[in-house]
């Protein structure tokens, strides 16, 4: 197989840039480097595409691997032909390959070899070929034997039918054609199981469901999974079974012979039912499996890549609030720069009701810190905190105004090493308070040192490939610290360490080597960081930042590799690199500086697109792209879901976008939902990505309200 060609007509791209991607790769760059700095030699493919193409990289050396050994251990067994060898080094997918090694594989004792062991295999070949002229009974009389424990003619040709069937279940050709067909036009059905039958359950619409296999959604999918593992549902294929009879038999059944022709209908249903069957079912539904988690983790991958890329509120003074009943509310001070100022606990919520005492020590506070926003968890007591936050705003003079946050992982991250490591004194709760102001702040700083896969922002996550998912959610959060840069003398090692080239114990040294001595001034300094040699600093280099050191070019993301062909750049247009970082900064990209690129490109000795990086670089020196998302809600009064009425129409944030629509948080403290079918009606999506993104600020307009079951319908199309 020439896997570069394959990968280049999956991917739709060039066979050079395939090419230049795989060898970039095999040097041991990564991803977000490729993606940033090496445009020129890929054709500018993006992160997106170089992670797919990374993927189907792997699977497909993993097949080629796979057909090497198939072919080594059938040339072993002397029964390698060249029209085997042929199909096998043609063969596209692992599941294929795997059919055409049924019949060589090494096997345990079957019904089959036992029968091939009793010397059956001639009566076998007689009845395959259809050839006899009389009762097969006739010729099943010459095996009857007492050594062989062959009583009878029934037995003998019982047992030549056993041979029939395994023959029949190891032709690839046979279960490519039935797996086929029972993808096409087989059912999964579902039932519940009777001890089971709970009208409330979450499974109910699959107490007794049927869907085309064809067509069955990825979430419904792992929804139905989920049942099985559960043990609620019991799930099913259901093949065309009388379409998979008449073709098998149309192969096999080539004469009219009344003799051969019903026994060999009866060893094709044997074969179907007790050898292929259940192994296409498992089959298929792994497949299915497969793909719904495959778009379950591009879902979740989005959303996370949406949620870590909200625009930071710098400068501020935050107040985090983390709300419980009996324990108390945990609240932490923290400045502009993320440190932590303060913490207290304060009990305004059942069962101490303070309220008196909680807002006098808030006003303390507001008062000594100067705070501005108090950043609130969604959590336990997070509606009663709100009222509280509220009536204190009403209260005081001082303008502060409060995000309700999404809280979910600030307490796996309070009990992790790495809180106890940065707050050694506190207890959770303090730290768990920090880390919801912090997320305000700077979302991805904070985030970076939660599990992605207890952010909140997922689908079915505890179903899926644990491996898959977590590879897929590293990348992302790969992409996202990239695409945005790090201060390197600001930077936790939880933030470091996913920079490009970067490891975990890189990390932690350069911190170490900060404490040390002191801030870094030039990018060059990192080469005297313990273990970061010059690959790490070619891969890491351009996306740290350093503002206010030695070299001006250290705060913007053009690589240290580049810096020669910008003093070049400067030189050309008469510019002093020191003076060009106080002027306004768009005079470079004005009149004949951008007229001809090409031109510019060759005498500064780089490509035109690493030219045009450069110039937007330039134009906005350390600009951050988070600046263009959404930026949150901030709030100073409260809605309760009884204030909701049908028809209302409110702005909300986008929460968590599933397959069938999107949550949205329009600050009741219970998330609605707005269906796929409610998201727009100018054009139809196939998914509710196509129409919004986590993080997104929307407008929605009440459709229901259930008090009782808490759910709250929205919609997007507010002239319906």
């Amino acid at each position: 197989m020439d896997i570069i060609e394959v990968l280049s007509k999956e991917l739709n791209i060039k066979k050079s840039q395939t090419e230049a991607a795989v060898k970039l790769m095999d040097e041991g760059n990564t991803i977000p480097f490729i993606a940033r700095y090496r445009k020129e030699v890929t054709g500018s493919l993006n992160d997106e595409v170089l992670r797919n193409l990374e993927e189907r990289l792997k699977y497909l050396r993993n097949l080629e691997e796979r057909k090497e050994q198939v072919l080594n251990t059938i040339r072993e067994q002397e029964k390698l032909t060249p029209e085997l060898e042929r199909q096998i080094e043609n063969v596209q997918t692992l599941v294929a390959l795997e059919d055409l090694y049924r019949p060589y594989r090494p096997k345990r004792r079957t019904r089959a070899t036992i029968a091939k062991e009793k010397g059956l295999e001639p009566l076998a070949t007689l009845i395959r070929l259809q050839m006899t002229n009389r009762p097969i009974e006739e010729d099943a009389k010459a095996f009857i034997s007492e050594e062989k424990e062959i009583n009878d003619t029934n037995q003998a040709i019982s047992m030549a039918m056993d041979i029939i069937a395994e023959e029949i279940s190891e032709e690839a050709s046979y279960r490519t054609y039935i797996r086929n067909l029972t993808f096409r036009e087989g059912k999964l059905v579902t039932t519940v199981k009777e001890k089971e039958k709970d009208e409330k359950s979450v499974y109910e619409m699959y107490y007794d469901f049927f869907e085309e296999v064809k067509k069955i959604p990825g979430h419904r999918i792992l929804a139905i999974n989920r049942g099985e593992k559960e043990k609620i549902l019991t799930v099913r294929l259901e093949a065309p079974e009388e379409k998979i009879y008449g073709w098998l038999e149309r192969q096999l059944i080539t004469r009219e012979n009344p003799y051969t022709s019903p026994i060999l209908s009866d060893t094709i249903k044997d074969s179907y039912k007790r050898l292929i069957a259940g192994a296409i079912e498992r089959e298929i539904r792994s497949e299915l499996t497969d793909k719904a988690q495959e778009e379950a983790i591009k879902v979740f991958g989005k959303n996370l890549t949406q949620l870590l890329m909200q625009p930071p509120i710098a400068g501020q003074t935050v107040l985090g609030w983390d709300p419980a009943f009996r324990t108390g509310c945990k609240l932490a001070v923290v400045d502009g720069t993320g440190k932590v100022l303060d913490t207290v606990v304060i009990f305004p919520t059942a069962p101490q009701n303070k309220i008196k005492e909680a807002k006098a020590t808030l006003k303390k506070l507001i008062e000594r810190y100067h705070i501005t926003l108090i950043s609130l968890g969604n959590g336990t007591a997070s509606r009663e905190s709100e009222m509280v936050i509220v009536d204190l705003l009403k209260e005081i003079k001082t303008p502060v105004q409060y995000v309700i946050v999404n809280e979910a992982g600030a307490s796996v991250y309070s009990a992790s090493k790495l809180a106890t490591e940065e707050f050694p004194n506190f207890d959770v709760g303090q730290r768990s308070a920090a880390s919801i102001a912090r997320r305000l702040q700077d979302p991805l700083a904070e985030l970076v040192k939660i599990d992605p896969k207890s952010i909140g922002v997922g689908q079915y996550q505890h179903d899926m490939n644990e491996k898959k998912l977590t590879e897929a959610l590293d990348g992302v959060v790969e992409d996202c610290v990239n695409r945005v840069g790090v201060d390197l003398n600001t930077a936790s090692a939880s933030l470091l360490m996913h920079i490009s080239g970067i490891t975990k114990t890189i990390a932690k040294n350069i911190v170490q080597y900060r404490e040390e001595n002191g801030r870094f001034q030039t990018r060059k300094e990192l080469l005297k960081v313990p273990k970061l040699g010059p690959k790490a600093y070619e891969q890491s280099a351009g996306f740290m930042r350093i503002g206010g050191g030695k070299e001006p070019l250290d705060s913007t993301g053009i690589h240290p590799e580049s810096y020669q062909a910008v003093e070049k750049l400067f030189d050309i247009i008469g510019i002093r690199k020191e003076d060009f970082f106080q002027m306004p900064s768009s005079l470079l990209l004005s009149g004949k500086n951008q007229k001809d690129l090409e031109k510019m490109a060759v005498k500064i000795g780089v490509g035109t697109i690493t030219l045009e990086d450069i110039l937007k670089e330039l134009a906005k020196p350390g600009r951050d792209p988070r600046e263009d998302m959404p930026k949150p809600i901030l709030r100073t009064d409260v809605l309760e879901m009884k204030d909701l009425k049908e028809g209302m129409i409110l702005k909300g944030t986008v929460r968590n976008v599933i397959d069938f629509g999107a949550f949205v948080d329009i600050g009741v403290h219970q998330d609605g939902l707005v269906h796929i079918s409610k998201m727009t009606k100018k054009k139809f999506i196939k998914h509710p990505l196509e129409a919004v993104s986590v993080g997104d600020i929307v407008e929605v307009k009440v459709l229901s309200v259930d008090l009782n079951k808490k759910r709250i319908q929205l919609s997007m199309i507010l002239d319906d």
